[in-house]
C-alpha cells in the first residue's frame, strides 16, 4: 500500500475513535475544560515531533509575520476552540451518529468564506458537492413524514445547530490555517503546537468558570490528547505524500467511522439512514475536494 493512502486511512481512523471517545468517555465535562485539558496534553505529545523535525531555518520570523499574520494565527486558534466547544455540546445532546454527518460539513462553509475573502471561483464539481452534502443533513433529519419536514427537524434541532455552528467555526479556522501554512509559510511543526495551545488559551477564561475537576480521568485525557497529536499528525503526513485530492475523502471517512461506532457500540436509534447521511457527507466533501486541488489544505491544515 502507498505510504501516503496508508496514512490518510489511519488519520480517518484516529479521528473517527476521537468522536466516539469524547461521547462514550467524557459525558458532563463541559467543552471548555475538555478544549484545555486534551490540548495540554496534546502540545505535550506533540512536542517531541516538533523536536525532532523542526527546522529552525524554515521558521519566519515575528517581525516577517506582522501584526496582520499573528492575529490570524491567534484568531485561527481561538475559532478551533470555539468549534470544538460547539462540537462537544452538540454530542453532549444528540448521538454522534447524528452530529458527525452533520459537522463534518465544513468545506460547504469553507467555500464562500475563500470567495469572499481570498478571490476562490466555484466549479461545476463544487457546486455538485454542496448539493451533496447539504443532502446530508436532509438525510440524516429524515424519519418520514412530509417532503419539508427533515429541514424543519434540522431548523430545530439544538444538536444540529450546535453541529453546522461548530463546522462554520471550523470553516473559518481552517481557510486560517491555509493562510498562516501558505501565505505565511509557518511550517507545520510549529504550528500544530502554538494551534493546540492558543486553543486552550482562548477558551482558557470560560473553562475556568465552569472548572469541573479532571483529576479522577487524567488518564483518559491523557489519551485523549494523545489522539488528537496523532490524528494531527498522520493527516498532515498524508498530505505531505499523496495529493490532496487522493487524501482528503479517505480523511473523511471519519464521519462513517464515527456512525459505525456510535451505532454499533452506542446502539443509537436509526443507524441505516444516519450511515446514508454520513456516506453522503463523505461524497459531497469528496467533490468540493476533487473540484479544487489547489483549495484543499484548508481542510485539514
Amino acid at each position: 500500500m502507498d505510504p501516503g493512502i496508508f496514512y490518510s486511512i489511519l488519520a480517518a481512523f484516529v479521528w473517527g475513535v476521537y468522536i466516539f471517545v469524547l461521547k462514550r468517555y467524557f459525558p458532563g465535562y463541559p467543552g471548555a475544560v475538555i478544549t484545555v485539558v486534551v490540548n495540554v496534553f496534546a502540545v505535550a505529545w506533540y512536542l517531541p515531533v516538533s523536536a525532532v523535525t523542526l527546522d529552525p531555518a524554515t521558521v519566519p520570523s515575528l517581525a516577517t509575520i506582522g501584526a496582520s499574520g499573528i492575529a490570524i494565527v491567534a484568531g485561527t486558534a481561538a475559532l478551533v476552540g470555539v468549534a470544538f466547544i460547539l462540537f462537544v455540546d452538540a454530542l453532549e445532546s444528540g448521538d454522534v451518529s447524528y452530529v458527525a454527518p452533520i459537522n463534518k460539513l465544513v468545506p460547504v462553509f469553507v467555500l464562500p468564506i475563500e470567495i469572499l475573502f481570498l478571490n476562490q471561483f466555484l466549479t461545476g464539481l463544487q457546486v455538485a458537492g454542496v448539493a451533496v452534502a447539504t443532502a446530508a443533513v436532509y438525510v440524516a433529519n429524515y424519519e418520514g413524514g412530509a417532503l419539508l419536514d427533515p429541514l424543519r427537524r434540522a431548523v430545530r434541532s439544538r444538536p444540529a445547530q450546535l453541529a453546522l455552528a461548530s463546522a462554520a467555526c471550523y470553516a473559518a479556522s481552517d481557510v486560517g490555517k491555509r493562510v498562516a501554512l501558505q501565505e505565511l509559510a509557518i511550517p507545520t511543526s510549529v504550528f500544530v503546537p502554538v494551534l493546540f495551545a492558543g486553543a486552550g488559551l482562548a477558551v482558557l477564561p470560560v473553562a475556568l468558570r465552569n472548572w469541573t475537576s479532571v483529576r479522577g480521568d487524567l488518564p483518559k485525557f491523557a489519551a485523549a490528547g494523545a489522539l488528537v497529536a496523532l490524528g494531527e499528525h498522520v493527516t498532515s503526513t498524508a498530505f505531505g505524500l499523496v495529493p490532496a485530492s487522493i487524501a482528503s475523502p479517505i480523511v473523511n471517512t471519519q464521519a462513517v467511522i464515527a456512525v459505525i461506532l456510535g451505532g454499533v457500540l452506542l446502539r443509537e436509534a436509526q443507524f441505516g439512514t444516519r450511515l446514508a447521511a454520513a456516506f453522503l457527507a463523505v461524497a459531497g466533501v469528496s467533490l468540493i475536494a476533487i473540484g479544487d486541488v489547489s483549495g484543499l489544505l484548508a481542510l485539514f491544515g
